[in-house]
């Protein structure tokens, strides 16, 4: 067998790629299917699934669920579901005003959430990932309790991260070049994970897509917090820019001879939006939002834009104002309306995007995972 380049496919990579296409068949499936449900769906032999699904339920990753009552003729066929107590994900977010930490399991349920609110622009970069670390060391003690082993970690940062993990820079926090993921591999309770760092805004907005099943797959995803970011989900994939740094909308000028930004500029979004100026005078938040999104729209053409970290709570309060903009400035609004919706995923959006980040690299890869499975 030979691959799209002309190089010859190994045996392990068909049997990894097979092993993932059973997995993620029964995660996306509506029910519990069967496993000839799945050879069926799929263009495997049964007996090419039933292997496969015998390596994946050793593995800890699917369980096989008792058959239904008969109701006519024939051998009732029992179900595949994923495995609850399998592999799980640590999510953890860093943000102005708390840290948090949460554990996902494979089905995608929260098994433990953990929040400290705190001022972190008070610590250093290193005094706040070590109190961040003795809160990811208590989700993983919670989750061994329970019997789950975690796959890994991911962080959400409020700032420019590159693809090794490197924060650039975190304005609101005070951090430039901080390398994250090196800290919390020192604490002893991630010593043996992989951890991965990424913006928070782009990991909540993942989460959402993943979240919101069947629903729109173009999208810009708006976290307020002290700062606002933006996650840009185009066709069902984030769009990250030719560096990985989109969606600083907190930075978009809204009123050019506005108020000073800490990032060194005049009338920047956050200093109008952010967690703060909103409690100040809502409405002028909520407008400031509207001349920005409306921006982002007008360049984009997205059609749906949900509000999530701060602005999920305060949704109903801040829409009138935001939707007064988009009219008046939006230059499609009556051919076709913007919609704007709260974030499925609430405040807890980032942090849980964040361990389904880890979890979906568990379904991708399942032959990873295991090497009973490799």
């Amino acid at each position: 067998m030979m691959n799209a380049s002309g190089s010859p496919v190994r045996q392990s990579s068909v049997r990894a790629h097979n092993l993932a296409l059973v997995l993620q068949t029964v995660a996306n499936s509506a029910d519990q299917p069967s496993r000839a449900a799945i050879a069926a769906s799929t263009g495997l032999t049964r007996a090419t699934v039933s292997a496969l699904v015998d390596d994946l339920i050793e593995g800890g990753l699917l369980v096989e669920l008792e058959p239904a009552p008969r109701t006519g003729a024939g051998r009732p066929a029992a179900g595949l579901a994923l495995a609850p107590d399998g592999p799980a994900g640590l999510g953890l977010e860093i943000n102005v005003d708390y840290l948090a930490a949460c554990v996902v399991d494979l089905t995608g349920a929260v098994r433990h959430r953990l929040v400290a609110r705190a001022d972190q622009r008070l610590l250093s970069p290193e005094a706040a990932l070590a109190e961040l670390g003795r809160l990811a060391a208590q989700a993983r003690a919670a989750a061994t309790i329970d019997g789950l082993t975690l796959a890994g970690a991911a962080l959400a940062v409020p700032g420019l991260v590159t693809p090794d993990g490197l924060v650039r820079v975190a304005p609101n926090l005070g951090w430039q070049d901080v390398d994250a993921a090196q800290a919390l591999r020192k604490v002893p309770a991630l010593a043996d994970l992989p951890v991965a760092v990424d913006n928070e805004a782009n990991l909540a907005a993942l989460g959402e897509l993943r979240a919101d099943h069947g629903g729109e797959p173009t999208f810009l995803y708006v976290s307020g917090e002290v700062g606002i970011g933006a996650g840009i989900v185009l066709d069902g994939e984030l769009y990250r820019g030719g560096r990985g740094w989109s969606g600083e909308i907190g930075h978009v000028t809204v009123f050019p001879d506005g108020r000073p930004c800490r990032c060194g500029a005049n009338g920047c979004l956050e200093q109008y939006a952010g967690q703060e100026a909103m409690a100040a005078d809502a409405d002028l938040a909520a407008a400031a939002l509207g001349i920005a999104l409306a921006a982002v729209v007008n360049l984009l053409d997205i059609d749906q834009i949900v509000l999530g970290g701060g602005y999920a709570p305060g949704f109903d309060r801040l829409r009138p104002g935001i939707e007064a903009e988009l009219r008046r400035r939006v230059l499609t609004a009556e051919l076709a309306p913007v919609t704007l919706r709260p974030a499925t995923l609430g405040a807890d959006a980032a942090m849980r995007g964040a361990a389904d980040a880890v979890i979906r690299g568990v379904r991708d890869n399942p032959a990873a995972w295991s090497g009973r499975l490799g």
